[in-house]
């Protein structure tokens, strides 16, 4: 947190910084008069990190009039970094590269077939999310913590991560700068766009990652989460 914090002043002195360790910062909650601002997770993945599987990851946004406009996700195990941007695109950079002239655009998959291939969380797993697999038919699932999980829809490796669990805003900011710019969509379930700072509390409400295609992803949720 605090060597994130330090570079960011150091990048952009003007834009201000909220962490999931800010501490006092948090409870103070000016941070909703902020309309431009870094939000960052420094260690998204409590659960896998501890458990030594090497699926967490560290996570820096760029807050724009609500919007993710720039995410960067660094996964240090693999040294692999996921960076996209809004009219930029959408990028991987393996090996610790930090030169994008060498990295790998990518895109969500733009036609998805069954079985889908759909991402759940390995720590938590929601009785929601077991209704709504039960209900979409042919699909196989993909396990996966942190924010990875967006890297996979991001990256083509996934369809869609119906999230029906509880999240905070640094969970998923980068990440969906990511999934955005490499071509897909994080929706509520009313279909609206997944934004930032727009409500007093700091939790997301329920959301879809997907590719924007024809497949309706939120067919086979249960009426409850359609509201």
């Amino acid at each position: 947190h605090a060597l994130i914090v330090q570079g960011l002043g150091d990048i952009t002195p003007h834009i201000p910084v909220l962490s999931e360790e800010s501490g006092d910062l948090l409870a103070s909650g000016i941070w909703r008069e902020w309309t431009t601002y870094w939000l960052i997770d420094p260690l998204d993945g409590t659960k896998e990190f501890v458990k030594r599987n090497g699926e967490f990851t560290v996570n820096i946004a760029l807050i724009h009039e609500h919007k993710a406009i720039l995410g960067v996700v660094y996964v240090p195990v693999k040294q692999t970094t996921y960076a996209g941007a809004t009219g930029l695109g959408a990028f991987k950079c393996l090996d610790n590269e930090s030169d994008l002239d060498n990295a790998v655009k990518i895109r969500v998959t733009p036609d998805p077939q069954a079985p889908y291939r759909v991402v759940a969380s390995r720590s938590h797993q929601s009785e929601g999310l077991k209704q709504y697999l039960a209900k979409l038919g042919e699909h196989k699932t993909v396990a996966m913590g942190s924010s990875l999980k967006f890297c996979l829809v991001a990256e083509g490796l996934a369809d869609c991560y119906p999230r029906l669990g509880p999240t905070s805003e640094w969970d998923t900011a980068a990440a969906q700068a990511v999934v955005e710019a490499a071509g897909g969509a994080v929706e509520k379930l009313d279909g609206s766009p997944l934004r930032y700072n727009t409500k007093d509390e700091i939790l997301n409400p329920f959301f879809m990652v997907h590719g924007q295609t024809a497949v309706d992803w939120f067919s086979a949720l249960a009426d409850g989460y359609k509201n």
